[in-house]
C-alpha cells in the first residue's frame, strides 16, 4: 500500500503531526516500537534481564522533569525541521482586519503554495495570498512599525525571517500608521507594547495560523517608534515628561525627534518661532511623569533598530530583562544617535550590537524604501539614503536579525 506521505513535497515528508510523532517515538503500539521490542525468551531479553538496573523509586517531580525535557526537545526538533522546509518555501500572506478587531494584523508565513504578483500600495510583490501554511510549529516574530508606518516597508525583512522558518506578524498601531497618522508620539507609544501582546493573543487564536505557530517564545523587532516599543518590552522605563525634558534641552539639535515630519529647521528667520512653538506644545501635551513599561513573559528577545530612546530612564536598560539587540545608523538625522541608539548602546552592559552602520541613515530600517517625494520634502530629507550608503548590505543585515532570534528563541 502506498504511503500517503510519498505524495507530499520532499520537505514536508519530514513533518509528522503530533499523534504520529508521539507514536513513532515511544507509543507501545507503534510499528517502530514493536519492532524494537524483544520477544519473550530471546537472547536480547535474557541480556536485558541480566543487566537491568533496579528502577528508581517513582517520583512525580522526576516524571514532570522528564516530560518537560521531552516536550522541549520535540519543539526544538519541530522548529529545526520548519527551518529546513522554510528555506525551500514561498511566502504566504493573510490580512486580518474587521470591525471587531481593534488591531489589524498582516501576517507572513512559510507555505508550499505558489506565489503570485500582488500590488500593495506603491510596491509590486510576489506573495501567496491566503495560502495554506507549512506544517509547524513555527516560531513567531512581531515587527513593530515606525510612526506612520506600514507592513509593506518591512517585506524584505519579513521574507528573510520566513525563509528562516518564522511566522511574522505586523500589528497596525492605533492612530500611528499609514492609514491613520492622527496621533504619533508619546500618547500612542503608551499603547504600543500592549498592542504587541494583543497581536500574540490574536495569532494564537487564528484558525489558519494558530495551529502552526508557537507563541511560547516570541521575538519582537521594532524600528524608530517601533524601536521605542522594543525597548519598553525589554524592561526599559520611559515617561512623557522625560520626552518633554529632552526636547526642552535639545530642541535645536534633535528637532525632528521632537516635532516629527511637520517641519524642519533650515537656518531661516522662522527657526526661532518653530522652536518656541514646539516647546510650548510639548510642555502642554507631555507633562505626565508616570514611568511606563510593559512585561510579557512570552517575549524572549527584542531588537531595537534606530530607536527613539531619549525619554528612557537609562538605568533601567543597563541589564535588560531579556536579550536586546541594537541596530544603529551613523548618519541618522531623524533620531540623532547620541541621544537615542548610541545612548542605549553606551549604557547597556548585556546588549548585542547587531549592526552599527556609519554611512546609513534612518531609512535603512525600511526595505523596500517607499517613494519619498521630491528632494525638498521632509520625508526625503529625513529618510533618504545618505551618499555612500549601499542598500546591498541589507540582506546580510536581515539574516543577522534572523540569526539573533534563532539563537535566543530556539533553545529548549
Amino acid at each position: 500500500m502506498d504511503d500517503p506521505n510519498d505524495h507530499k513535497p520532499p520537505c514536508q515528508r519530514l513533518f509528522m503531526d503530533r499523534h504520529e510523532l508521539g507514536n513513532g517515538l515511544g507509543h507501545p503500539s507503534s510499528p517502530v516500537q514493536k519492532s524494537l521490542s524483544p520477544s519473550p525468551g530471546s537472547s536480547t531479553t535474557r541480556f536485558a534481564t541480566m543487566h537491568t538496573r533496579k528502577p528508581k523509586p517513582f517520583s512525580l517531580q522526576r516524571v514532570n522533569h522528564l516530560l518537560h525535557r521531552v516536550r522541549a526537545k520535540r519543539i526544538a526538533i519541530g522548529w529545526l525541521l520548519a527551518f529546513s522546509c522554510a528555506s525551500q518555501a514561498g511566502m504566504g500572506i493573510v490580512e486580518r482586519a474587521s470591525e471587531t478587531v481593534r488591531i489589524p494584523l498582516t501576517v507572513f508565513y512559510p507555505t508550499a503554495q505558489a506565489e503570485q504578483p500582488v500590488k500593495k500600495g506603491p510596491f509590486d510583490f510576489s506573495l501567496a495570498v491566503n495560502a495554506q501554511p507549512d506544517s509547524g510549529p513555527h516560531p513567531l516574530v512581531l515587527i513593530s512599525h515606525g510612526s506612520g508606518g506600514s507592513p509593506w516597508v518591512h517585506v524584505d525583512l519579513a521574507r528573510t525571517l520566513v525563509e528562516n522558518g518564522f511566522v511574522v506578524v505586523m500589528p497596525e498601531h492605533h492612530q500611528d500608521n499609514y492609514k491613520d497618522f492622527s496621533d504619533p508620539g508619546p500618547s500612542t507609544w503608551k499603547l504600543r507594547p500592549a498592542e504587541v501582546s494583543q497581536a500574540i493573543d490574536l495569532i494564537a487564536q487564528d484558525p489558519l495560523l494558530g495551529p502552526v505557530t508557537s507563541t511560547e517564545k516570541v521575538g519582537v523587532y521594532g524600528g524608530s517608534a517601533g524601536g521605542h516599543t522594543a525597548l519598553s518590552l525589554a524592561g526599559g522605563q520611559w515617561s512623557p515628561a522625560r520626552f518633554r525634558d529632552h526636547c526642552e534641552a535639545h530642541i535645536a539639535e534633535d528637532f525632528s525627534s521632537c516635532v516629527g515630519f511637520i517641519t524642519r529647521l533650515n537656518g531661516g528667520w522662522l527657526d526661532g518661532l518653530k522652536k518656541l512653538t514646539a516647546k510650548v506644545v510639548i510642555r502642554w501635551r507631555f507633562g505626565d511623569a508616570t514611568p511606563y513599561r510593559h512585561e510579557d513573559r512570552r517575549i524572549r528577545a527584542v531588537i531595537a533598530a534606530v530607536p527613539f530612546a531619549a525619554d528612557f530612564d537609562l538605568s533601567t536598560l543597563v541589564k535588560p530583562k531579556i536579550p536586546l539587540g541594537l541596530i544603529l545608523a551613523g548618519q541618522d538625522i531623524n533620531q540623532i544617535p547620541r541621544f537615542h541608539g548610541q545612548a542605549v548602546q553606551h549604557t547597556c552592559e548585556t546588549c548585542t550590537t547587531i549592526a552599527d552602520m556609519p554611512q546609513a541613515g534612518h531609512g535603512m530600517m525600511l526595505s523596500p524604501l517607499p517613494p519619498l517625494g521630491s528632494t525638498d520634502s521632509i520625508a526625503y530629507q529625513l529618510l533618504s539614503d545618505p551618499p555612500g550608503f549601499d542598500r546591498s548590505q541589507l540582506p546580510a543585515l536581515h539574516q543577522k536579525v534572523a540569526d539573533f532570534f534563532k539563537s535566543h528563541l530556539l533553545t529548549p
